[in-house]
């Protein structure tokens, strides 16, 4: 059942089957008279994402014909349901950095080989990889999308919105900041119980800095409310910042405890020797899907480290290992 929020702006939650995640807020937001409606993410591209959504805009009386849709960023559970909801009419902001990957996708094989590369062992992850929930229920069609840059503005109805890009979770990750009512749409940016993964899958990327920095460059605004991506809305906006970087500076200190306790060790290693809130036993007992987010995990701080000089790379050849920076 959609939950109106202010005046003219619901939450509709989206199921995500079998997800820690448990749903997907969307945000439908009614235009002025005559004018258009705007949707922020979707949901999965599967039947119980899609009927949630259209009997949520059929019960708030929201026409997809007079709807334009706002992605916050690309991963499955935000843009995997657009296909299956745009119209001739709709226009579809997305931001720049996600674009140009969409159009120079090359499949998940240079984030398996980077994977093998650091520790993963390859064949686990081939095997598993038919479960991913971004192969399994992606986008079928990219349809054509309208760029959006930081600082742009999109007006619908009583509400002006500024586009934050926000990278970290992701390259592009944008938010939607309506100073007047002083709410954020944050997407997974900030969310209130869990920490928003942050996966390194490139030598060329260090995501950890970029979230930092995202995190401090949202902070001074003036936001009462959050209206996150997952799980519920909340208040405490720059409490809740001040939590996600101690968590990070906490790991950054976990990751140097643990190279010096020894070493060399891989991302897939490291990984294994860092606390995860994951009901299991041993490392051997997680899902390989949790092992793939946690090495992500472990590759981000291991990066931003590394571009720091507080560890250094020991071996590249078959694999990655890192150590304790030389004395």
């Amino acid at each position: 059942m959609p939950e109106e929020l202010y005046s003219g702006l619901y939450r509709i939650k989206i199921p995500l089957p079998g997800s820690p995640l448990k749903y997907l807020n969307s945000y439908a937001i009614r235009g002025e008279e005559g004018g258009r409606n705007l949707l922020v993410d979707t949901g999965l591209n599967r039947q119980e994402c899609k009927t949630a959504m259209l009997d949520g805009l059929a019960e708030i009386g929201m026409d997809l014909e007079q709807t334009d849709i706002f992605i916050t960023h690309l991963h499955a559970d935000h843009f995997g349901l657009l296909s299956e909801l745009v119209t001739p009419s709709t226009r579809i902001h997305f931001n720049r950095p996600e674009t140009e990957l969409i159009e120079n996708w090359q499949g998940f094989e240079p984030m398996i080989r980077y994977a093998a590369v650091n520790g993963f062992p390859e064949l686990m992850l081939r095997d598993a990889l038919h479960q991913h929930p971004g192969f399994k229920y992606g986008s079928q069609w990219v349809p054509a999308l309208t760029i959006i840059n930081d600082g742009d503005r999109l007006d619908v109805g009583q509400y002006g919105f500024t586009c934050i890009q926000t990278p970290g979770h992701t390259n592009g990750h944008t938010c939607l900041y309506e100073p007047r009512h002083k709410f954020l749409i944050a997407g997974d940016h900030i969310l209130d119980d869990i920490t928003p993964n942050i996966q390194c899958w490139s030598d060329d990327d260090d995501p950890l800095r970029n979230y930092i920095e995202s995190l401090d460059k949202v902070y001074d605004l003036d936001v009462a409310r959050v209206l996150p991506g997952h799980r519920r809305i909340f208040e405490n906006f720059r409490g809740r910042i001040d939590e996600l970087k101690r968590h990070h500076a906490v790991r950054l200190d976990e990751i140097r405890d643990i190279l010096a306790q020894q070493s060399p060790l891989s991302a897939y290693e490291a990984a294994s020797r860092m606390a995860w809130d994951i009901e299991a036993d041993s490392w051997e007992d997680f899902p390989v899907a949790q092992k793939w987010f946690a090495t992500g995990e472990a590759l981000s701080h291991l990066r931003y480290l590394e571009r720091r000089q507080q560890i250094r790379r020991m071996a590249t050849d078959p694999v990655v290992t890192f150590g304790p920076a030389a004395s």
